[in-house]
């Protein structure tokens, strides 16, 4: 892995490590709103494949908002398809293929939201990384996060659940995950669960230069917390909040001089 450097030759290695603002959907794990007790079913981080990049490099000597052209983030790095992401989408062709084609993208029916809200919440003291290998699980144990199906679980649903070793077997969680399906269903009476979130776009979005300029939450993840929680929804803290907004494209908090930002559309 490279990391891309444009001016400053003998300045120190970037950061690799944990970012100090909104944790990145990769190895870096949210810290939970609530208490969790995740087990996390003893399961790895991701698929254990690599991206194929190239061995790290010297960071940029560039200050937070740099009006110059070729202004890069010193914590991207340069994968071998020439291509710049952070640290966390370079780890491994899963976590690649999402950041390159999903992660920041709009989402705004009902059900794609629902379903971000409560893998955001699985999440919850854990890594991106975990809940991205298990999707798949959590999509065929919770029929497809259709919300009419969800909200309709009993509590033979929900030992059949804790049973299940492929996804994230905690109670509070998957607790949560009903509760947000019913909350989604009576949200319907007031433009629906999309609408509501969609509502508390900010004016502007972030542009991070570092990882460190991310923020865990914003007044707008805040209040978006405060909203769903009033409508009955579980395990949706500021920073849960927050992630949501980042995964379906509310916000743009690529790095400076990623390949993905500004690519979702919604922020010119």
């Amino acid at each position: 892995m490279t990391t891309l450097n444009s001016h400053n030759t003998n300045s120190p290695t970037a950061p690799q490590g944990k970012p100090q603002g909104a944790a990145a959907p990769g190895s870096v794990s949210n810290p939970p709103d609530t208490a969790s007790g995740g087990d996390g079913s003893g399961d790895g981080t991701g698929d254990g494949t690599t991206c194929g990049c190239a061995g790290a490099a010297p960071s940029v000597d560039v200050t937070e908002g740099s009006t110059q052209p070729d202004a890069i983030s010193p914590d991207l790095i340069e994968c071998a398809d020439g291509l710049a992401r952070p640290p966390w989408a370079a780890a491994n062709r899963m976590l690649q293929e999402y950041y390159d084609t999903e992660w920041g993208m709009p989402i705004r029916d009902e059900q794609g939201v629902y379903e971000r809200l409560c893998l955001e919440a699985f999440q919850s003291g854990l890594s991106w990384a975990l809940v991205l290998s298990k999707r798949d699980a959590f999509r065929h144990a919770f029929a497809r996060f259709d919300p009419e199906k969800v909200a309709n679980f009993c509590d033979q649903d929900i030992e059949r659940l804790l049973e299940n070793p492929k996804i994230i077997r905690n109670r509070a969680k998957i607790e949560a995950a009903i509760a947000n399906a019913k909350a989604t269903l009576s949200m319907r009476e007031e433009g629906g669960l999309a609408a509501l979130v969609w509502s508390f776009q900010p004016d502007s979005t972030p542009r991070p230069f570092t990882l460190e300029d991310i923020p865990k939450q914003t007044a707008e993840s805040v209040a978006l917390s405060k909203a769903l929680k009033k409508r009955g929804c579980k395990f949706v803290g500021p920073v849960t909040a927050f992630a949501l907004m980042e995964a379906i494209g509310m916000v743009d908090t690529h790095l400076v001089g990623s390949h993905r930002r500004g690519s979702s559309g919604v922020w010119a």
